[in-house]
């Protein structure tokens, strides 16, 4: 209900250090959040919980400073020590953690008169300090200030560089390979990344890490439709991954990235993906279970999709993990003899057409490498008619249908993921399909130039109004 900047404001505003008792309840209030300061709103209000940081730290070494001057000026007091000591550890507390240093150096660049604040009062804390006769609680408050006055440099300073650093090499071909390459073979891909890691010596683990966020920050700015399914089904469904347990324990700690991509999916993502790595055996059921249950822990405070209308919609990664046996399933069926019944197929095709099961079926397909052989099994099914015996009414229906919605697929297969993926590859046949010489000649394409003297272009009049007075008279369709 109240952000953790409103309460750290608040409580920074209180500047009456001779009430020991409210200074202590207000130390205990911290102590109820400080240990997961986070912001899921806009940008403006995670640059107020980086001001309020940097307020509150401004608070303690006041604090302390005050606390100081006052065993200097009285003498040794239990009661005093006590509340300086806990002034301290809460200093101490915040200031480890590089999350809230790195929040508090946020503040510093966004205001750089602030920083002139927390020297004078640093300054204060050493000048008192000096007079302390605990030496323990003086070494400590010195290590405190110590964390605050390197936080200018932490730009500069290299830590631990297996655990902080990135590789954006890896994430920029990712980037790539989901945008511009989706429909590849699964091996290439893997076998271009193994290089990029070999090339730049990258830890297994990083290199995982590097690749799944580069995954969820493409699902989060894909654009929603087809786009965001393409996405989606790279991300649950490329199976390029090798050391993954120390991967996942790097990634539950980018807390932001997982929460925008739960927002946008309206679902767990992460638990999504344990469950599928423990099914290829990546990970174990022990392994699982544990970073699953700390995924729950950190999902009860990330804000969630509440509405009644949200409730109510499918999470993407869970119909698209759906959609791929499915895939192989219709594979199979296109591929049986339906020459004595071909109204069957009619059911799979309508079973396909229905709401947004053909784009969640391509994605899967894209995904998984099997696009090609859908659409050459659909450019298969165009051909099927030509070879429907009979000529009764139903007969004749049953072709022209099959036809049609079988054309009007490999269309949306083209508009969708380009006409590489039927051309890429020649007829088994050796004959060249309908469907092929009419996306060479007729379809439009962008930085394609069709001849407007192909006789496809040219259609006899008779012909044009034969349909338009067909359409007019059908119980179905009207021309208006």
């Amino acid at each position: 209900m109240v952000s953790y900047s409103s309460v750290l404001t608040a409580i920074s505003k209180f500047d009456d250090f001779s009430r020991e008792l409210c200074i202590k309840s207000l130390l205990e209030i911290m102590d109820m959040f400080c240990h997961r300061l986070s912001c899921h709103g806009k940008a403006e209000e995670c640059i107020g919980l980086c001001r309020a940081l940097l307020g509150v730290v401004v608070w303690l070494l006041q604090g302390c400073a005050w606390y100081c001057e006052k065993l200097r000026e009285l003498g040794p007091s239990a009661s005093t020590e006590g509340i300086l000591r806990a002034c301290q550890e809460r200093l101490n507390t915040l200031m480890t953690s590089t999350k809230n240093r790195a929040l508090v150096h946020i503040a510093r660049l966004e205001d750089q008169g602030s920083w002139s604040t927390v020297e004078q009062s640093m300054l204060k804390v050493t000048d008192g300090s000096g007079g302390l006769h605990n030496q323990t609680l003086r070494t400590k408050l010195e290590e405190s200030v110590s964390l605050v006055k390197g936080i200018p440099l932490m730009l500069s300073v290299q830590c631990d560089p297996q655990m902080h650093a990135s590789f954006p090499s890896v994430h920029a071909f990712i980037m790539l390979e989901g945008t511009m390459n989706l429909t590849g073979e699964t091996q290439p891909l893997v076998e271009q990344l193994m290089m990029i890691k070999r090339m730049q010596r990258i830890p297994a683990p990083l290199f995982v890490l590097e690749i799944w966020k580069a995954c969820f920050t493409g699902l989060i700015e894909s654009p929603e439709g087809t786009e965001e399914l393409k996405w989606t089904a790279f991300t649950f469904l490329k199976d390029f991954m090798e050391d993954v347990n120390i991967a996942f324990q790097y990634l539950l700690k980018l807390t932001p990235l997982l929460d925008k991509a739960d927002q946008r999916c309206n679902c767990d993502c992460l638990g999504m993906l344990l469950q599928e790595c423990n099914k290829l055996g990546l990970l174990s059921d022990s392994n699982t279970a544990c970073l699953t249950s700390k995924r729950t822990e950190d999902r009860e405070f990330a804000p969630r999709l509440k509405t009644a209308e949200n409730a109510n919609i499918q999470p993407n990664p869970g119909l698209i993990l759906r959609a791929e046996p499915t895939v192989t399933n219709i594979l199979k069926t296109v591929d049986a003899d339906h020459s004595k019944s071909p109204e069957g197929l009619l059911g799979v095709l309508g079973h396909m057409l229905s709401g947004k099961s053909l784009d969640l079926l391509l994605a899967a397909a894209a995904a998984t490498g099997k696009l090609k052989s859908f659409a050459r099994k659909f450019i298969k099914l165009n051909e099927f008619p030509k070879h429907i015996s009979g000529e009764g009414s139903k007969s004749a229906s049953v072709r022209a249908l099959l036809f049609d919605i079988s054309f009007l697929m490999l269309c949306h297969v083209v508009q969708t993921y380009g006409s590489e993926v039927i051309l890429s590859d020649p007829s088994p046949s050796g004959e060249t399909p309908f469907f092929e010489t009419w996306l060479q000649t007729c379809m439009p394409e962008e930085g394609k130039t069709l001849n407007p003297d192909h006789p496809c272009f040219r259609p006899e009049p008779g012909k044009v109004e034969s349909l338009v007075t067909l359409l007019n008279n059908s119980s179905e369709m009207k021309l208006v």
